[in-house]
């Protein structure tokens, strides 16, 4: 079976008509073969239509394909001939039972395979005449087999399908796992950003409060007081923010400490390095340029980053473009490619965690997802 067929197929059985359509088959089945067969007793052509009647019902209520495995042994009992259609329902009905494990499959077995020997002694009784051998019970061991069969395959199915469902739940909680964890280490690494911009917003306060009680002539006792404070309390607050950063960097990125966080200044080279991998970007503004806060400038420059670096990893080739977008009160950054666009469901990766998590801690919002147009879309908006 092809592997395109099996999705389908799996999809087909779990739809809510499948046991309607199945059983109602089966029962009209059973119906056509008692009119063209030989004479029969009531009881027969009874026990063979519940038996196949029964499994309408037997998805919402597993139990009744008892019912339908006792139906086609006391049809078989009855009348000594066992119809396809009886057959079927059999097979069926112990499917279904090993399927939705009504019972202990065990159980299931042995209990079929004693009413099966009950059925083979009856048969055995009405013979007028024969003579004792092992082949008299070829019946019980036929029936048995089919039984045994029936079952283990009902619970090889539910095993089965146990299975893909605990794999299904592990990879969920892992995604979730290496989401939360994508989730915090953007925020540590938002964190050191900050603190770099706001320790060199507080240093320029320093120098500049420092500077003032020597270049400013004139000046008074109290005045120059004052601007000592705050040289001293700028000072004080560098400490904190140093002793912060002592928490949040660890390993290689101890060796970036003093690197300049990057602004939207520095996408043309960041677009530079994209094409000197072979990669094909163009870089559009619209609106009029406003000075931002470093925060924003350095999100936004990010989320480029970031996009820039998932086209290269999943469409390898394709055309780029980034456009930075100045609104009345937001700042919009959109990166589109046209390359083949996401297989499937688009889950939110290491990446696309991060980005989004820039863009709500600024109040944003970031969403990503195939272009209307084919490829792959990321559009942020950042308020300010």
């Amino acid at each position: 079976m092809s592997t395109s067929l099996q999705p389908r197929l799996r999809a087909w059985v779990a739809a809510p008509s499948y046991p309607w359509v199945t059983g109602g088959a089966l029962t009209a089945f059973a119906a056509v073969e008692l009119a063209v067969a030989p004479r029969h007793s009531p009881v027969v052509a009874l026990g063979v239509l519940v038996s196949a009647a029964a499994l309408l019902w037997r998805r919402a209520h597993p139990a009744i394909a008892i019912v339908s495995a006792v139906a086609v042994l006391v049809s078989l009992a009855a009348g000594a001939d066992l119809y396809v259609a009886a057959a079927a329902s059999g097979l069926i009905s112990c499917y279904t039972l090993g399927r939705h494990r009504v019972l202990h499959p065990g159980l299931l077995v042995a209990g079929g395979s004693a009413l099966a020997l009950a059925v083979n002694l009856w048969h055995i009784s009405t013979w007028v005449q024969h003579t004792y051998s092992p082949g008299l019970f070829a019946e019980w061991f036929v029936l048995s087999l089919a039984t045994l069969a029936g079952v283990s395959m009902g619970d090889a199915a539910r095993a089965r399908e146990e299975s893909r469902r605990e794999r299904a739940d592990a990879q969920a909680r892992l995604i979730a796992v290496e989401k939360r964890q994508a989730t915090e280490a953007e925020r540590a690494a938002i964190a050191r950003e900050l603190h770099d911009i706001v320790s060199h917003s507080v240093s320029v306060i320093v120098v500049q409060a420092e500077s003032a009680t020597y270049t400013t002539p004139d000046l008074s006792p109290q005045a120059r007081e004052g601007f000592q404070q705050i040289a001293a309390s700028a000072r004080s607050s560098m400490a904190e923010l140093r002793r912060l950063l002592s928490v949040l960097r660890t390993g290689a990125d101890d060796k970036a400490g003093t690197a300049p966080q990057p602004t939207l200044d520095a996408l043309d080279d960041l677009i530079t390095q994209h094409r000197s991998v072979g990669g094909e970007v163009e870089l559009r503004f619209s609106g009029e340029r406003v000075a931002l806060p470093t925060a924003w400038e350095l999100s936004a420059y990010r989320i480029v980053q970031e996009g820039l670096t998932n086209v290269r990893r999943h469409a390898p080739g394709a055309r780029t473009v980034v456009e930075i977008g100045y609104r009345s009160d937001r700042l919009a950054v959109r990166i589109a490619d046209d390359g083949p666009g996401p297989l499937g469901v688009v889950h939110s990766g290491h990446g696309l965690a991060g980005m989004q998590e820039r863009a709500v801690l600024l109040g944003g919002q970031l969403t990503a997802g195939p272009g209307p147009a084919g490829g792959f879309l990321i559009e942020a908006e950042i308020p300010w």
